[in-house]
């Protein structure tokens, strides 16, 4: 079975080796890793984007007292008369 496997492998680069030339051959491997080295860092930015977006939960807003300019609280009798 290993035998196959080696001259299936000798055929693929044979045929790599006729269709991209021996000059051509080195450029389009260091294509391929560049792309490779590319893939790799987006996906695992994604990966710690989507587990950040999920650890992080929604902060919730506490409505406190409605206050004046000068700091101190309007309660509602004072809007009333305000108005």
């Amino acid at each position: 079975m290993l035998e196959n496997r080696t001259l299936e492998i000798v055929i693929i680069a044979a045929v790599v080796l006729l269709l991209f030339g021996a000059k051509r051959l080195p450029d389009a491997a260091r294509g391929l890793g560049k792309s490779l080295r590319i893939f790799k860092s987006e996906v695992s930015a994604m990966k710690t984007d989507s587990a950040q977006a999920t650890t992080v939960a929604p902060r919730s807003v506490a409505a406190g007292p409605i206050k004046d300019v000068t700091g101190h609280p309007i309660t509602e009798s004072a809007s009333i008369i305000q108005s």
